[in-house]
């Protein structure tokens, strides 16, 4: 059953005139008008974030800086705090090999991730 109601568009009464080789003419300078526009709108957007970056960059290496000296303080403070019951040259070691005992766990994890990453990368699909 066709719907009546729909009414049929009106042919442009210029198509009859223009050519296919027109249409793509049009269409090819419109889709590079398209690509300039994507391409300035891109270059912009890189020019954007290339000025932000340094901002970004120096704060970010201002955070680092103030997270290692809050933990030079607890470091410090938990050597005080031993102290008492350590003395200062048990406190400091204890410390001390607390952090290399984190250092060391850190670094194994890190050389497992390592080799975790290698076997992904190295699987050769082609001989399966």
């Amino acid at each position: 059953m066709i719907d009546e109601s729909v009414a049929l568009a009106a042919p442009d009464p210029d198509a009859r005139e223009r050519s296919l080789q027109d249409d793509l003419k049009k269409l090819a300078e419109e889709a590079r008008t398209a690509a300039e526009a994507e391409f300035a709108f891109q270059k912009s957007r890189a020019a954007y974030a290339g000025k932000a970056a340094p901002r970004i960059i120096g704060l970010l290496v201002v955070a680092a800086v103030f997270v290692f000296f809050a933990i030079m303080a607890f470091v410090v403070g938990t050597i005080i705090a031993l102290g008492p019951l350590l003395t200062a040259w048990g406190a400091m070691a204890a410390v001390t090999l607390a952090l290399l005992v984190i250092a060391l766990v850190l670094a194994l994890t890190a050389r497992s991730i390592w080799k975790t990453v290698l076997k992904v990368i190295a699987d050769d699909r082609s001989s399966s």
